[in-house]
């Protein structure tokens, strides 16, 4: 616990540079400079799809495209080490789930699992973080909201390595269900829209593979919800 507290307040205790710009020695506020919280704050919530989309993948929800001070601040947050950022980003991936959802309405939210290595990298795993963030928003703003583990993530091979092919195949049988926790994950769905929670979408072989594996375990999935989604160039 003594951890987490710290991580939230060594952005306003230290210095540190800007999670958007990477600024130095400017007034830091949520661990952004000005300029970088007005230009996350005008990013609005809209669906988005890859092309081509995998089998499977849910309705999507993204804030905005993986670029700009949006990349930098997942970067940050994710492979900086600068873990206070979990709350203002749990803050914008809850105005994520409410576009995907639509009027208030109970919600579980299932964080897509992080493998254990992940999890030692990154001392934590980061998307349990900002689902702790994103229902804490949501329930402030009178939704009734719970958040479930029911899957676990096997290690696969590192996707930047692979092609859409690839990926397809490496996520297909990496997150198996956790028979203990699939019982009481069922029973906390009943009622609720279930959202799938993850930070960047890029080809959707993730999201697909987790929402297979819920169906599966008789969890239906309304919708997934992230903060980023990659643009993908095409050749020129």
């Amino acid at each position: 616990m003594l951890a987490g507290i710290w991580s939230d307040l060594a952005d306003l205790v230290l210095p540190a540079e800007c999670a958007g710009c990477r600024g130095l020695r400017l007034p830091l506020r949520q661990g952004a400079c000005a300029a970088c919280v007005d230009r996350l704050a005008a990013l609005r919530p809209a669906p988005t799809r890859p092309t081509p989309a995998p089998v499977g993948l849910p309705d999507l929800v993204a804030l905005g495209p993986y670029q700009e001070v949006l990349r930098e601040a997942l970067l940050s947050y994710k492979e900086r080490g600068r873990h206070g950022l979990a709350r203002p980003l749990g803050r914008l991936l809850a105005e994520v789930v409410a576009e995907a959802v639509g009027e208030p309405r109970p919600v579980l939210l299932v964080p897509v699992p992080a493998t254990a290595r992940a999890v030692r990298a990154r001392h934590g795993d980061h998307l349990r973080r900002l689902a702790r963030q994103t229902a804490l928003r949501l329930r402030a703003a009178g939704w009734s909201v719970a958040v479930a583990y029911p899957l676990r993530a096997l290690p696969r091979p590192d996707s930047a390595t692979l092609d859409s092919a690839g990926r397809a195949a490496a996520a297909e049988a990496a997150f198996p269900a956790r028979v203990g926790r699939v019982p009481a994950a069922r029973r906390a769905a009943t009622g609720r829209a279930v959202v799938v929670l993850d930070d960047i979408v890029t080809t959707g072989v993730t999201l697909a593979a987790v929402t297979r594996s819920l169906r599966g375990a008789g969890i239906p999935v309304y919708a997934a919800a992230v903060l980023a989604a990659t643009v993908r160039r095409g050749r020129g």
